[in-house]
């Protein structure tokens, strides 16, 4: 995969449909958050210090590459354009707090966009793999491989009794954090989102939507839920108690699911046809019209009520209706409201064009 369709594509293999508990997980994710012993936490270092980080990195970078058996994009932060760094961040494969002071900033991208190695984000390291549906461990065996493979080379910072060493003290310990990527649109319906917030803060875990602008507005129905805390807990604890936790929400979801088409399914069949409709044929559509049609129409086929649709086609629009996104294609970033508004309704007919079941 060349690296302007890093940009240029609207395709994430790891945000597709298949793996576990699919219709309701959308992904997980495994993070891990390194240091090198001797040199400051990238927040505290001087340029000549964050080029050491890099070089240090970018040494054991082919071992990387034959440990996930695939080559590496290397993107370096001071090379790319703010759109480029903005569509990297709607894709997931890099933090904006990486984009804080771009120099001696790079990011290491595998062909599959499953694996990203940002290089001085808040450490030095953070390693990130992700794959589709619910899945906690293969990503957590990827992401403990390239660890692995770091600490036999280069010398991190580790305490026998703190463990590894970070620049947040949440990421003592493990320096884990593990997250699943949840659709919900029957527990928003059923206004039951609230209550699985409140338990799983409870439970030391943290619950956010991935679209909107406050804690009450939930673009999309997609959710995030990640571990809180990592000092005094193993990997296999954290990942157990997330793991635990996401297969409980899937099956709240799922039933909600099931009393919306029990009492409700003439309004729920209306309205995901309704939404159907209106993004094939919609001539424009804002962001947060797209992630509430999306999510409507998703919940539609995976609840079978529509056939002309696949559910590939969301991830697909997930990502190919940002607006840094179309910016980025457009090679403009000084396009009005209305231009943007038209370009992503042609954008999204043409992916639903693609994915349509005859």
């Amino acid at each position: 995969m060349a690296i302007a369709d890093l940009f240029g594509s609207a395709s994430l293999p790891w945000l597709n449909i298949g793996g576990r508990e699919s219709d309701v997980v959308l992904s997980s994710r495994i993070r891990l958050a390194r240091n090198f012993r001797g040199i400051p936490f990238p927040n505290r270092a001087d340029f000549t210090q964050l080029a050491k980080v890099q070089e240090m990195a970018s040494s054991v970078l082919p071992e990387m590459e034959h440990a996930v058996g695939q080559s590496f994009d290397v993107v370096d932060m001071d090379r790319t354009s703010p759109l480029e760094r903005e569509v990297l961040i709607e894709k997931r494969l890099i933090t904006r707090n990486f984009l804080r002071s771009p120099q001696h900033r790079v990011v290491f991208i595998s062909q599959g966009r499953h694996v990203s190695v940002m290089v001085n984000e808040e450490d030095h390291l953070r390693i990130q793999c992700m794959v589709n549906g619910l899945d906690l461990d293969n990503p957590l065996s990827m992401a403990s491989g390239i660890d692995d493979l770091v600490e036999s080379q280069l010398d991190v910072a580790f305490d026998e009794k703190m463990g590894y060493l970070t620049s947040c003290p949440t990421n003592l310990g493990t320096g884990l954090r593990a997250s699943v990527l949840l659709h919900l649109p029957g527990l928003v319906y059923t206004r039951n989102i609230n209550n699985i917030i409140n338990i799983s803060q409870q439970l030391g875990l943290s619950v956010r939507a991935l679209y909107g602008e406050d804690d009450q507005e939930w673009q999309g129905d997609i959710f995030q839920i990640s571990n809180q805390l990592t000092l005094g807990f193993s990997e296999e604890e954290i990942v157990g108690n997330l793991k635990s936790a996401a297969k409980e929400i899937v099956s709240h979801e799922r039933r909600a699911r099931k009393a919306l088409e029990l009492y409700r399914k003439d309004q729920l069949e209306d309205s995901v046809w309704r939404a159907y409709g209106i993004l094939c044929h919609a001539r424009s559509l804002s962001e947060k019209e797209v992630l509430d049609l999306l999510s409507k129409v998703r919940l539609g086929v995976d609840m079978g009520f529509i056939g002309e649709a696949c559910a590939a086609c969301f991830s697909e629009i997930l990502i190919g209706s940002r607006t840094s996104y179309l910016q980025n294609l457009a090679g403009s970033d000084n396009m009005s409201g209305s231009e943007l508004d038209r370009m992503r309704a042609e954008a999204v007919r043409k992916i639903l064009s693609v994915h349509r079941v005859e």
